[in-house]
């Protein structure tokens, strides 16, 4: 799923999971996007809460859409870590579908909520019952939160709410709250491991 761009004479929307994603940003934030794309999530954030956003973005066709939109943005691998920020340093770290894209899975989780108080993570849920039933049927899931196909795909990880809920405990990372989508972008109230399509974790280290 891609962010919408705005157009002219239109009302730029955003993702019913960013729409969610936000009501956890709290006015006047330091926040830091990784992975921020074209920069329409930041440029939504600084408008309707006046954060302080900086993004990290290494293509740079939407490195480029960011400096248009008057976004704070560093070009970096993040598979290569946060080496150069400053130890909490932002109030939140977001990750929006794109933790199943790096190699350094559980170096990432812990450079988020080294530089962030909390982090926010949002990712595709592979053991959404859609997927499943393709597994069952001897395919691999192409779905709107799973778009490509095996052989095409960015993404070298595929996990789920219950595996992602593993990992942070191994990783002495707190979970403090999920939000989860079907794939109408519908929210799920509960069994986000079967129901939801696209989960969001908000994150922290243990007290």
């Amino acid at each position: 799923m891609a962010i919408s761009d705005r157009e002219p004479g239109r009302r730029s929307t955003l993702r019913p999971d960013l729409v969610a994603l936000t009501e956890w940003i709290a006015p006047g934030e330091r926040v830091l996007d990784l992975g921020c794309g074209d920069g329409v999530l930041l440029r939504h954030l600084i408008d309707t809460k006046g954060v302080v956003g900086y993004g990290i973005e290494n293509d740079p066709a939407r490195i480029v859409a960011c400096i248009e939109r008057g976004i704070n943005v560093i070009q970096s691998d993040l598979d290569e870590g946060l080496a150069d920020l400053q130890d909490g340093h932002f109030d939140h770290v977001i990750m929006s579908q794109a933790l199943q894209a790096m190699h350094n899975t559980q170096g990432i989780l812990q450079e988020m909520l080294r530089v962030g108080h909390e982090a926010i993570v949002s990712f595709p849920n592979f053991a959404f019952w859609k997927h499943r039933k393709s597994i069952l049927e001897g395919h691999m899931p192409v779905s709107e939160s799973l778009p490509h196909q095996w052989f095409n795909t960015p993404n070298v990880r595929f996990f789920t709410v219950a595996d992602f809920t593993t990992l942070c405990g191994l990783l002495d990372i707190e979970v403090r709250e999920w939000r989860g989508f079907d794939d109408q972008g519908r929210p799920v109230q509960e069994d986000l491991n079967f129901l939801a399509a696209l989960a969001i974790a908000r994150i922290g280290r243990r007290a």
